[in-house]
């Protein structure tokens, strides 16, 4: 049965996403080793576990996945409980499925969630911890994400969270063609934060990577590298700072901006906890003045540490101030986005209880076959040289294995195909059991 443990920005709070993040590639391998399969699906608004369990799923599967991921993480089980959600069964076909479609992303229809679902899927094939069920549900689960991008206007209206966070940054930033833009970070969420930036008029940007892969990525897009050497200055003087790396900790601190606007200038913070006293030269902040320069934090583990907010004259926005910003209209689903993805499950459901019962009926109609070629052979023996007995027998055998097929896929799409199993086993003496767990059962 499929089980999935899911702790996303519903039901758990960012910083624990954060650490979740952090959870070492071995996991999957250790939750399948007390199951079929495991896929793991990290993104910065969720951390889930897919696993294909023997039987029925129960409680103690759940904890042992739990069990398994505080051993990773360093996260207590208790916090782990509070801060997550069980789907077993069909749910989670549905569950997997409007995930995929963005439908429960921070920004309902955000592109990005598509391709995040297809690498969880290639992980698991590298470290070898798929399932053939989990297989088809990752595949099916991309089927019907393309349908809704397709069939829908959920993947035209949707926005991504780089596009509502430069919305939200519309207020900040009078003219985008004037505004000095410092994008920290080169993959996949930098190019499309560059290619959004384009969209609405910025040209003056340029690229950082604590990683080292800056003078590529600068080439690949046409914009300036910056050099370590002129990161905190370029931070400091930036009209907006935008991070979106991997890195473990923060790579911009209020250290750096203080350090950026110059080497005279404290970076610590006044004993009564007023802001930090860093005024960029010639930009003019006063204390108490609006914050003119807007700093997006994109990352998951957080990119900006949190003392940024206390510089004077600094704005932060980060994923939560997003999600929590996002208009609730945008956060729907259209029904007929949703009507897609249920309707996608139910497939899935009827496909997988047909094959579910797909080796009872090819074991009994070999076996109804195998009889009827030894009865035809005796016939022939017997003189039936006009063939006459051997249509009749063939005829007989075709009209005796109807009712029993037919029985059989309705009883598979009323989830009782394990009835026709046991019944083909326990009159014919038949194995029928599907080949995964005739497998399982030799293992």
């Amino acid at each position: 049965m499929l089980l999935c443990v899911t702790a996303n920005h519903k039901t758990a709070p960012f910083d624990l996403l954060e650490r979740l993040s952090r959870t070492p590639d071995d996991l999957a391998g250790s939750l399948a080793a007390h199951a079929r399969g495991a896929v793991l699906l990290a993104t910065c608004n969720r951390f889930e576990a897919y696993v294909d369990v023997e039987g029925a799923a129960d409680d103690a599967d759940v904890t042992r996945i739990l069990s398994a991921v505080s051993e990773r993480s360093g996260i207590p089980v208790d916090t782990l409980i509070a801060s997550s959600s069980v789907h077993t069964g069909p749910r989670v076909v549905e569950h997997l499925f409007a995930v995929a479609s963005g439908l429960e992303s921070v920004v309902s229809g955000e592109g990005e969630i598509a391709g995040q679902v297809r690498r969880a899927l290639s992980s698991a094939h590298r470290h070898g911890t798929t399932s053939p069920e989990l297989e088809r549900l990752f595949q099916r689960a991309s089927e019907a994400q393309r349908k809704v991008k397709n069939d829908t206007a959920l993947g035209r209206a949707g926005r991504s969270l780089v596009r509502l966070a430069l919305e939200l940054a519309d207020s900040r930033i009078a003219d985008w063609a004037a505004a000095r833009v410092l994008l920290v970070g080169t993959g996949a969420y930098a190019a499309v934060t560059l290619a959004t930036l384009r969209e609405r008029g910025a040209h003056d940007i340029t690229v950082y990577s604590p990683s080292g892969r800056g003078a590529a990525f600068a080439a690949k897009h046409g914009i300036r590298a910056l050099p370590k050497s002129e990161y905190a200055r370029a931070a400091a003087h930036a009209t907006i700072v935008i991070t979106c790396t991997s890195a473990e900790h923060p790579v911009l601190d209020a250290a750096i901006l203080c350090a950026g606007r110059g080497p005279a200038l404290s970076a610590l913070p006044s004993p009564d906890g007023a802001a930090l006293d860093c005024p960029v030269p010639g930009h003019g902040f006063a204390a108490g003045s609006a914050p003119s320069q807007l700093i997006v934090d994109l990352g998951l583990p957080r990119n900006v540490a949190p003392d940024v907010a206390e510089v004077e004259g600094v704005a932060l926005l980060d994923l939560e101030t997003i999600r929590l910003h996002a208009p609730l209209e945008e956060l729907q689903a259209t029904d007929a986005a949703r009507t897609i993805v249920r309707a996608a499950a139910e497939t899935f459901h009827e496909v997988g209880a047909r094959h579910s019962v797909t080796p009872a009926v090819v074991a009994l109609r070999g076996h109804i076959f195998d009889l009827l070629e030894a009865e035809i052979e005796r016939a022939r023996r017997r003189g039936d040289h006009g063939g006459q007995v051997e249509q009749a027998m063939r005829h007989l055998a075709g009209v005796l294995l109807h009712t029993p097929t037919s029985r059989a896929h309705e009883l598979s799409a009323q989830g009782r195909g394990s009835e026709f199993i046991a019944a083909v086993e326990t009159l014919y003496g038949l194995d029928a059991e599907p080949a995964a767990e005739r497998d399982d059962a030799r293992a």
